[in-house]
């Protein structure tokens, strides 16, 4: 027996030399499950169940790329331009819109009509879309003002409100510098401009302004009576409200001016709407597959999946049924482009009045 192993057979018998071609041709042709990279900003468990379902659906891989709570969506900004040479992403799903404009605007997006376009009459709306279709927006969220209800009964319905001497020490915000907050200065600086923002932000400071990393802590510290005021978004507003969360939480839209506000004071636009964005990557390594997965988040019954989700966004469907709350639409809809035009500016405005906080 010995003997055989040192000396094995000079051929393997004809038969097993068949068998062991034919698997090997066999398992080489084997296709690769197709597959998709998406980059998103939202949420893991907003965003799991409704991959899931397009991969149950498509039989096409998603790999997710996301980021920090803290420095979503200017993390992921930051890495496709990084990459821009030799793209790695082929969807760029944000849970916001100015991000997106910027990716548009230095040329990373490839323009496309979703197939859902066919929903709207007249085609996808304009203030929800970008004019050469680099991006298309639905599900909204809105910024709003959160309030602790043990210690607050009559809530302030105004930015400006928040510099008054009773809120000092007691008024929060997520850092400005990122995501929807972020959105929202550049806003203002888009609305009321540069100086009155930082003007605004400076007497926000004088009085005790505390910054936290992300939304999601900020309703959390108004739940723990840290602060009475919060600046968040109405998907952690809605969660926090809730009766099955037991929270002493709510919420109301800042309301806008019917007048010019007093001189030398903030105005008030009323709330600001922040669409759900979805774009593709222009160069991304699978196109083809691209195109579906992006026609997916689009839909219809992604725009429901998110109404009814804890991210708690209001469809632009007409005729679609969203949240229970008070619906945001009919308040500040100013243009992403607009914003885009005001971030650096915003970012000025931040930068000179937070510094060191």
């Amino acid at each position: 027996m010995i003997q055989l192993m040192k000396n094995p057979p000079a051929a393997l018998p004809r038969s097993l030399a068949l068998f062991m071609f034919l698997m090997l041709t066999c398992c080489s042709r084997q296709p690769s499950q197709p597959e998709v990279v998406l980059y998103t900003s939202s949420d893991s468990f907003i965003t799991a169940p409704i991959i899931e379902r397009f991969q149950t659906n498509t039989h096409i891989r998603v790999r997710i790329v996301g980021d920090t709570e803290a420095t979503k969506t200017t993390g992921l900004i930051e890495r496709l331009f990084a990459e821009r040479a030799a793209p790695r992403a082929d969807v760029w799903w944000s849970n916001e819109a100015l991000g997106t404009v910027l990716l548009a605007r230095e040329g990373l997006l490839e323009p496309f009509i979703p197939a859902a376009a066919a929903d709207f009459p007249t085609g996808w709306p304009a203030n929800f879309r970008d004019p050469n279709q680099l991006w298309h927006g639905h599900a909204v969220r809105a910024r709003v003002i959160a309030y602790n209800t043990n210690r607050i009964k009559q809530p302030p319905t105004r930015l400006r409100d928040l510099t008054d001497a009773r809120y000092k020490g007691l008024v929060g915000m997520a850092r400005p510098q990122f995501g929807t907050t972020r959105m929202q200065m550049a806003a203002i600086a888009s609305n009321a401009g540069e100086e009155a923002l930082r003007d605004w932000l400076k007497a926000m400071r004088a009085n005790g302004l505390r910054l936290y990393d992300g939304n999601s802590a900020v309703v959390s510290a108004l739940s723990l009576g840290e602060i009475e005021v919060g600046l968040t978004d109405t998907d952690d507003a809605i969660a926090a409200s809730q009766p099955e969360a037991k929270k002493p939480v709510a919420f109301v839209y800042e309301s806008p001016d019917a007048a010019p506000a007093p001189a030398g004071e903030l105005p008030s636009a009323g709330p600001l709407l922040i669409p759900n964005t979805v774009a593709l990557i222009k160069g991304g390594p699978n196109p083809s597959h691209a195109r579906v997965l992006a026609d997916y988040l689009l839909s219809a019954e992604v725009e429901l999946m998110l109404a009814d989700s804890e991210s708690a966004n209001f469809p632009i469907r007409a005729g679609e049924k969203g949240p229970s709350a008070p619906k945001p639409f009919g308040g500040f809809s100013l243009p992403p482009a607009s914003m885009a035009d005001a971030v650096a500016a915003a970012d000025r405005a931040v930068r000179d009045a937070l510094s060191g906080l």
